[in-house]
């Protein structure tokens, strides 16, 4: 068997990082945030404009000659309905986040937003901008950009589905043999440490949200560690057995029901709290979101008082960077169900739809959350303040059938998590061999179980801010990489046969005046 220096230096590194978690969790984080903080204040300005600039590419790529291009052959059709593909989209990218967040951070940005006063009219409306701007357009741009490249290369050129392949090829003219080779044993290796950091932060995020979900239905101890490993020894078991089905099973089907059960969820919120308000929430944020999505694409805080500056490193930049950390993980997903659509159909469903999507299902619990505060009794801020993990079960109680609301939550976080963490596994195997779209079975269960290790390490400091900043810890060496395979992409897709064709020439309807003329 011929050696694969991915599989072993990505496998022996991240086993070590795994034991690390276990036998000394406190100094493995420690050390994430280190390396977390000195980013978030020395790049700050960099990691902001690339974000940027990754949804400035998205629009010209997908609106351009380009935009016809399918991601496979001319007369390929797509592997899955469009349903599915964008159930697999939210599953694999932010099905669990928008549960974790969807009360909590508007309800934060409420009452402590940067640069003015929070708890009135004018902080709510300002809270649902700053939250539309950190989960939409930056953040499905970067898995777009991500998924892209991949997609192209495999698909159109019939290349390995490997984070390497637009770089190898793209650059295969500038470097020598030996020296692309290094470059790109290095990106794989390091996706897939970017991936398992991502994914080891948000399943600790989630497994904290399903033990406050329990403690809600079944009144169980909040704070049990033990309550959480439980959990994650059930997830894992769960997922792990997903794995071994394929993506066409276990991920599609797990992806559907997680769907349909949030669309359950969504319209008992939208229907059963405050309708028109909601609605009227949602039309505001749109226009909100779109008037002042410009100035903070390049709004660092940098003439503001420290704590906007802090607030910009603790939210924005976290999440841009954190969309990063899971960029190789979802792009590659993403990349995987793709295939058979055009490149402008894949920007407006990868980047349009689920950002409208989320944008609706913030004005939902985050309006009905801030009605409560504005215009109902209140008290809802100290609870999300007190356990944010369990800001979504303290926001039910004000709705009826709260247990019922709770126990769905309860399962479809669970499963919602099952999906991340298969379909997280299934890319790191694919990684790991050589872009095999059918990775082994043992490859994934190996994976499975060294992802589990690095997330006990996370669980066991029992914070949310540590397993934030051990999900973008990833990100951080992995932007070069981000860089290098968008290059490579622009300079294999400028020579697509379907660009080069020569255009047919518009003849002007004055062309053949003279000959009429005389006629």
């Amino acid at each position: 068997m011929k050696f694969n220096i991915v599989m072993v230096v990505s496998m022996a590194l991240c086993a070590a990082i795994g034991l690390w978690g276990v036998f000394d969790p406190d100094a493995m984080t420690a050390a994430a945030q280190a390396l977390v903080n000195y980013s978030l204040t020395a790049l700050d300005w960099f990691y902001l404009l690339l974000c940027t600039f990754f949804f400035v590419f998205m629009i010209v790529i997908g609106f351009s000659r380009y935009g016809d291009i399918k991601l496979g052959g001319d007369d390929e059709v797509p592997e899955f309905s469009t349903g599915s593909w964008v159930a697999m989209l939210f599953a694999a990218g932010m099905g669990s986040g928008l549960l974790f967040w969807g009360v909590a951070e508007p309800i934060y940005h409420f009452m402590s937003p940067p640069g003015m006063e929070g708890e009135t009219p004018a902080a709510a409306r300002q809270s649902f901008v700053i939250t539309n701007f950190h989960w939409g357009f930056h953040a499905w741009s970067i898995y777009g950009c991500c998924a892209l490249v991949i997609a192209y290369a495999t698909f159109r050129l019939g290349l390995p589905s490997m984070i390497s392949t637009p770089i190898l090829v793209g650059f295969k003219n500038i470097f020598g043999p030996r020296t692309l080779k290094s470059i790109g044993s290095t990106a794989d290796i390091l996706a897939v440490v970017a991936v398992i950091f991502g994914l080891a932060g948000s399943l600790a995020m989630g497994t904290l949200m399903v033990r406050s979900g329990m403690s809600s239905v079944f009144g169980t101890d909040n704070s049990s560690t033990t309550i959480s490993f439980a959990i994650l020894a059930a997830l894992t078991v769960c997922f792990l057995l997903s794995a071994s089905t394929g993506v066409d099973k276990g991920i599609k089907i797990l992806s559907n029901i997680n769907m349909i059960v949030a669309i359950v969820i969504l319209l008992v919120v939208l229907f059963g709290g405050p309708t028109a308000y909601l609605f009227q929430v949602f039309v505001n944020s749109i226009g909100d979101y779109l008037i002042q999505f410009i100035p903070l694409s390049f709004k660092i805080y940098s003439y503001q008082p420290p704590a906007s500056w802090n607030w910009f490193h603790g939210w924005t930049l976290t999440y841009l960077i954190w969309w990063l950390a899971w960029g190789p993980f979802v792009g590659i997903f993403i990349a995987r169900i793709s295939r058979g659509r055009t490149i402008r159909e894949f920007v407006i469903f990868v980047v349009g739809v689920p950002t409208i999507v989320s944008m609706l299902w913030f004005a939902a619990f985050g309006g009905a959350a801030i009605h409560i505060e504005l215009f109902g009794g209140g008290g809802l801020a100290e609870k999300v303040f007190a356990d944010v993990s369990a800001a979504l079960f303290a926001f039910f109680e004000y709705f009826p059938a709260t247990a019922v609301l709770n126990f769905l939550t309860v399962c479809l976080i669970f499963i919602f998590l099952v999906t991340s963490a298969d379909s997280g596994t299934f890319v790191i195997s694919m990684m790991t061999s050589k872009g095999d779209l059918n990775p082994a079975v043992r490859v994934k269960l190996t994976w499975g179980l060294i992802i589990t290790a690095i997330t006990v390490g996370t669980l066991a400091t029992g914070s949310v801010s540590v397993a934030k900043a051990m999900a973008i810890t990833g990100a951080i060496p992995f932007t070069v990489i981000v860089i290098l395979q968008m290059a490579g992409f622009v300079r294999l897709i400028r020579e697509d046969p379907q660009v080069r064709k020569p255009r047919t020439k518009v003849r002007d309807v004055g062309d053949d005046a003279p000959e009429r003329a005389s006629a």
